[in-house]
Formats: C-alpha cells, structure tokens, sequence
C-alpha cells in the first residue's frame, strides 16, 4: 500500500549514521548548489560500522522514512555501511509498499563505476569500516563492472572514533593510519589505487598521504557521487523536477544539536544550524 508522504516537490535527502556524510553533501553542493538539501545525522545511534545487517537495515529505513516525510522525493545513503547492508533491501521490499515513484540511491555503485577507469594494474585497495568490508558489497559491485579488478580489503576499526573526537591532526592518529595501509600493501603490494570506503576518512587524507607509497591513487567519494547524482537527475527528469530548487540546506540529527554543531566544524570548515529529531 503507498505511503502518505507529500506529493509537492521537495529537498533532497542525505543520510548519514552520523558526521561523514557531510563529505559527500558537500561534494554534491559544490556541484549541484542550486538544489534544496536536508542533511539526516543518527548520531545518537552511530557507529553503524560494527552492527548487524538487520539493526543497520532497521536504522536506516527509519531514517529514509522521516526524510520522505519531510518532502524528499530522492535520498541519498551517505554512508558506506547504510549502502551495503540496507540499501538493496529498502529499494526492493520498502518502495514498492510505500511510494515507487520515490528513489534512494547509495555511495558504493557510483565509486565502483569509476574505479576502472582509475586504476592502472587492476589492483585496487579498500579501506573501510568492518561492516562494509565484510558486506563485500565494494567486490561484488566491481567485480559486475571490471571483472578483471582485484579488491583488497582492511577495515580500520579505530579511524571514525579518530576522527570524531577530533583527534584526526594528532600523533596518535599516525599509528592507526599507518599500521592499516601497512596491513592492506601486505596484503596486496601492487595496489596501486585506494578507495576511502567511509565517508569519514577523507578528514585522514594528510596523514593517509603521508603513509602510502608515492604514485597510488587515493580515491575519496564525495565527487564521485556529485557527478553520479547530477548524471542520475538528468536521466530522470520526472525525479529532478519534484527537487525543489532555492539553495537551501537544513540539517537535522538525533544527537544533541549542541554536539552536531562542534563535530560538524571537522567536516565543513564553518558553523551550521541544526535540530534535533527523533526516528523512532
């Protein structure tokens, strides 16, 4: 049975478990800046990263519900581990009963469209949360795309905290950095391309530059979605005219807005206005 969202043109959704997502709302403004955003934190319930599949499909169809009910006609999962564990599901068994006319769309396919074009051997590295790396949803999106690529996964467990408490420009921060790209060139020493598998970690990307090997290729998200999403709204004019169009952005979070506001600084460089929600 559909759902009873608003049928007038709406915001585009973004949606993130917590605070990487702003990396990719800021790759798709930068962009596309004539368009109206709300940006979704779970903050209270983040990390996804080590939680099942059923508590992440479950957060995170909570969350595309809300933003459909705020008007958004498209969301955006900017979150790798929201992409890999509940994406498919929502798309397939929640649309259809609420409103198929609506879409949501996710950060792993957009990456792995391009990420044959990027490297030059076919070896490529993945560094991500446990959840995502163990989804295996980077190799099997790829491996349908660029058959002849060979994915290496570590996951970097320590990385988002790092990030979170601002921590991400201390010392500290080089031993967790290093010693997984030092785990993943073992793995595999001819990676010569490494995909930030979470949207947090293009805040590490100095001390991440500082520990690979000279010539491989670090391939953050943000830009890679902003080109895939443009491409996507001029394919489906339907979709592009219920986005409404006046350059705004709000941001919501299901943590404390006081506490949204400090961490958010770390991934935009300025102050934003917040406030609080609750999903359940």
């Amino acid at each position: 049975m559909t759902a009873h969202f608003p049928g007038e043109p709406g915001p585009i959704g973004v949606f993130d478990s917590g605070y990487g997502g702003l990396t990719i709302l800021h790759g798709i403004r930068q962009l596309l800046p004539d368009y109206d955003y709300i940006y979704l934190g779970d903050n209270a319930r983040a990390p996804y990263g080590p939680r099942s599949f059923d508590i992440v499909y479950e957060f995170t169809r909570q969350a595309v519900r809300k933003l459909f009910e705020m008007g958004c006609h498209l969301v955006i999962l900017g979150c790798n581990t929201a992409s890999a564990k509940a994406l498919r599901t929502i798309q397939t068994n929640d649309l259809p009963g609420w409103d198929d006319s609506r879409r949501v769309l996710g950060v792993i396919r957009p990456t792995a469209e391009v990420i044959g074009r990027l490297t030059r051997n076919n070896h490529v590295g993945l560094l991500a949360t446990e959840g995502t790396v163990r989804s295996h949803s980077y190799d099997l999106e790829i491996r349908k795309l660029w058959p002849a690529l060979r994915v290496t996964g570590v996951a970097c467990p320590f990385w988002v905290p790092l990030i979170e408490y601002n921590e991400a420009d201390s010392p500290g921060a080089d031993y967790f950095v290093k010693k997984r790209i030092d785990e993943l060139m073992r793995k595999d020493p001819m990676v010569d391309t490494i995909i930030l598998g979470c949207t947090h970690y293009p805040i590490l990307m100095p001390k991440i530059l500082k520990y690979v090997q000279p010539g491989v290729r670090i391939v953050p998200q943000g830009e890679y979605v902003a080109d895939s999403l443009k491409s996507y709204l001029e394919r489906h004019p339907d979709l592009e005219s219920r986005c409404t169009r006046k350059g705004t952005c709000r941001y919501y979070t299901t943590e404390s807005a006081e506490k949204f506001t400090e961490s958010a600084r770390t991934f935009l460089r300025k102050d934003v206005n917040v406030e609080h929600i609750d999903l359940e």
